[in-house]
């Protein structure tokens, strides 16, 4: 059997479709914690006498360590090791985790969601890069990003499902207890079907400069983000956060140009279609985060839904997220990635359209139903579009820092989106009430405006989407047919110039 044929066949083996499911189970778990909390927030407000001010880190402070951590641990994960990088991060993952759950304040809580974020950073690109580098390109690379995609889709919306379920059953805490758990099988499933990719990284390989320099950068400009719709746009706090995030870039850019081993080798934004499908990723999720917060708050704020209901209303949608990633997965090799992205956003900025006409007294079967299943349908072929151009012609040395750029930019659309629409909607509803007009009325009119800018984002990305690369299985520069799919990750030793963005031909695979 030739090479290609057995590299093509590894996902059709027992051990390439268990490799596949324990890494989509690894996105499973650090997308659906984003989302779990959501529901949960008022149970958390009441039993631990949280402010409103500080509620908002419990959320928040898992977007802020994830998104500003991402670029650090993919980095680290390629030059130390994937394996070692996803089993640290799950520890930690599951640590905080019971941290959360047994918190008896809102500081060791908050404190809790801020580890978790940081062992998400560590467990996510390096999950994708061993993706990336154990299927490579061909029917497999696309088949498992299809999947890791429609995983993460997925998981956002049944966290909410699940946040719901749990808080009404068995309380918040477990929404939190759940999680080691399904640690402890991903570390287990990491031993047994991840080889050893443990590599020594010179000290002359770590940018420590640049390491702290983007870190920073990132932290402060999410933070600044997430700030900025509790204390307004002009306030001097946030405006001081976004002016030292970008001096901060700046500093990094100079840095990274005069190091000999960048930690963002630059020349990784030469990968064709990776920056157009990051820049999809931050403006498509603005839309995609931001509509589920508001719909939320208006199924339990203005219908009256329970917990219980409010989180079983996305199951539907999240059927839609599977069907419309299983056929644009099916579609890749046919017509390429890049009019999948373009058909999902627009096909999605449909449907979030749809929600934007929500009325005050609305009903779930005829106002909702419609608009979260046209959204979930192209919120699937988006997801798996833009993870299989961000990753599809990026070198085996570089997966894990790529896997962090699309992961990074899924987290800065988030908070992007939360930040521009949450001022919108509290603009919308605060003039409203002002007028001593109805709360329900008021805050479904906020909604109203929210909704139709992130439908109007969602248009954004289509456009932007364009620009990205049109994937259908092409290989990867440097990357060459193996049969070491039947064996694990294919195993890249380090030249003295890796991660440098040196000839890939350097490369030993």
């Amino acid at each position: 059997m030739s090479a290609t044929l057995q590299q093509d066949s590894f996902l059709s083996t027992p051990r390439g479709r268990l490799t596949l499911v324990f890494l989509c189970l690894v996105a499973f778990i650090d997308f659906a914690d984003g989302s779990i909390v959501n529901v949960a927030l008022p149970s958390v407000q009441h039993d631990l006498h949280v402010s409103i001010q500080n509620l908002q880190w419990v959320l928040s402070g898992y977007v802020l360590t994830y998104g500003g951590f991402l670029l650090l641990g993919g980095r680290l994960s390629d030059l130390l090791g994937r394996r070692r990088f996803l089993l640290a991060g799950t520890i930690l993952f599951a640590v905080s985790s019971l941290l959360s759950g047994f918190a008896q304040d809102a500081g060791t809580l908050i404190a809790g969601r801020l580890l978790q974020g940081l062992g998400a950073a560590m467990m996510t690109p390096a999950a994708l890069s061993i993706l990336t580098t154990t299927f490579h390109q061909g029917t497999d690379r696309l088949k498992a990003l299809g999947a890791w995609g429609a995983v993460g889709g997925l998981a956002s919306l049944l966290g909410v499902f699940l946040g719901g379920v749990i808080t009404g059953g068995p309380g918040w805490r477990w929404v939190f207890f759940v999680n080691p758990p399904v640690c402890v099988i991903i570390v287990i499933a990491a031993y047994r079907l991840l080889d050893d990719d443990r590599r020594r990284a010179k000290p002359a390989q770590f940018d420590i400069p640049g390491a702290v320099l983007i870190t920073a950068s990132m932290l402060s400009l999410i933070y600044a983000l997430v700030r900025a719709p509790v204390i307004g746009w002009g306030n001097g706090e946030t405006l001081a956060g976004l002016v030292l995030a970008a001096v901060l870039l700046i500093a990094f850019v100079i840095n990274e140009n005069r190091q000999a081993h960048p930690l963002v080798p630059f020349s990784i934004f030469r990968v064709k279609g990776l920056a157009a499908a990051d820049a999809t990723q931050v403006i498509a999720f603005a839309g995609f985060g931001s509509m589920f917060f508001f719909v939320t708050l208006y199924m339990q704020d203005v219908l009256g839904f329970s917990p219980t209901r409010a989180g079983l209303s996305y199951v539907p949608a999240g059927v839609a997220v599977v069907l419309g990633a299983g056929v644009s997965s099916r579609l890749f090799a046919r017509v390429g990635t890049r009019p999948l992205i373009v058909a999902g956003a627009l096909l999605a900025a449909g449907g979030v359209f749809w929600l934007a006409q929500i009325p005050v007294h609305g009903t779930y079967p005829g106002d909702l139903l419609p608009g979260l299943m046209i959204m979930g349908l192209g919120l699937g072929a988006v997801l798996v579009g833009v993870q299989t151009a961000g990753n599809a012609a990026v070198r085996p040395d570089q997966a894990g820092l790529a896997a962090a750029l699309v992961n990074a930019a899924f987290q800065l659309g988030v908070a992007l989106g939360l930040a521009i629409f949450s001022a919108i909607a509290t603009a919308r509803t605060t003039e409203l009430l002002a007028r001593h007009v109805a709360p329900p009325v008021a805050l479904t009119s906020g909604f109203h405006r929210a909704l139709l800018a992130s439908a109007i984002f969602l248009v954004a990305a289509a456009v932007i989407a364009t620009r990205a690369a049109n994937t259908k299985g092409e290989p990867a520069a440097g990357e060459t047919p193996s049969a070491a799919g039947d064996t694990g990750p294919v195993s890249v030793p380090q030249p003295s110039g890796a991660g440098t963005g040196d000839d890939p031909a350097r490369l030993t695979i």
